[in-house]
């Protein structure tokens, strides 16, 4: 359970750092958001051991909501962030440059600890676009800090450099979650954004925190929320054991999970949804809004009981 002490270190515009969890969407038999599971879920999320909880990334659909969708998740994660006292990020990602802003506008006036955002995606914007919008969104954010999402999917990748030449423009712009990369990477990392909170995907976590990752934005607090936080702490306290429970956790991934994208094409997001599942932490199944395609039951079952086999350290 959460208690004031695990969040005292988080002050309000405070850059981020440790393992964030992710709002999923259950979705009811009619496929639709079942409003009353999710409130559950945002409520165990945010009772749990992570660093933060942040809404509408890919794994929480944010590409597949309504307007109103996404006010009414947004207002449901800030009450039981509050309640809880745990700090919490908006996502306002959307293809419409116009419509992002707007969203931010809107999230600033519930007072989040942070704003996630990706890039214009429908058309690649030019590096003068880039930094029109994002000039844009400094301008509305009100100090909040602000977190750019850029996966390895995106349209336009953005390298270490563009994004110090960024931060001149936004003083909001505190921290991104990126791929990652070798020890080259991390080594340009700590000489161009030493002051500069980088996430990376929870299955890479123990290789870069050592090089100067500040945490992630967690696929394996998808599988499990303490979980994941318990193989942070690991890191710091044994670095050894961390390393080889990350070697087994992307053993497992190539041996249960990434053939589901390659033989079902499913969906990355997909995937996490399927980790959720898997967990059973919450009232989490693998099914996505329409019309994306899902992991199935019997992908549920099989690979539940490799994972607390083969990884039982999460659960």
């Amino acid at each position: 359970m959460n208690t004031s002490g695990v969040n005292s270190k988080h002050t309000k515009n405070a850059p981020p750092s440790g393992i964030w969890g992710a709002v999923l969407l259950p979705i009811n038999s009619s496929g639709c958001i079942d409003w009353g599971a999710l409130v559950e879920e945002i409520e165990i999320l945010c009772g749990s051991n992570l660093s933060g909880v942040y809404s509408n990334g890919t794994a929480g659909e944010f590409y597949n909501q309504t307007d109103a969708e996404f006010e009414k998740i947004s207002g449901i994660l800030s009450d039981a962030a509050k309640k809880f006292n745990m700090p919490f990020q908006i996502g306002v990602s959307n293809s419409n440059p116009r419509v992002a802003r707007f969203r931010l506008k809107q999230a600033v006036d519930l007072s989040p600890n942070g704003i996630q955002f990706t890039l214009p995606d429908w058309w690649p914007p030019s590096s003068y676009e880039i930094k029109t919008f994002l000039t844009g969104m400094q301008e509305v954010c009100e100090n909040i800090p602000l977190v750019l999402y850029n996966p390895p999917h995106s349209k336009v990748k953005i390298s270490l450099r563009d994004i110090a030449e960024l931060r001149e423009l936004a003083p909001s712009f505190v921290g991104a979650k990126l791929a990652g990369g070798d020890n080259k990477w991390y080594e340009e990392l700590q000489n161009t954004l030493p002051d500069f909170s980088v996430f990376v995907p929870g299955h890479k976590v123990a290789f870069g925190r050592p090089l100067g990752a500040e945490g992630s934005y967690s696929n394996m607090a998808c599988l499990s929320p303490n979980g994941a936080v318990r193989h942070w702490h690991l890191i710091n306290s044994n670095l050894e054991v961390a390393v080889e429970l990350e070697y087994r956790t992307n053993r497992f991934f190539e041996q249960y999970i990434f053939p589901l994208s390659n033989k079902e094409t499913l969906s990355n997001q997909a995937l996490d949804k399927l980790l959720a599942a898997i967990g059973g932490w919450g009232p989490v199944g693998p099914k996505l809004l329409w019309p994306y395609a899902s992991a199935d039951a019997s992908d549920v079952v099989r690979i539940s009981k490799a994972a607390r086999s083969e990884l039982p350290e999460y659960f």
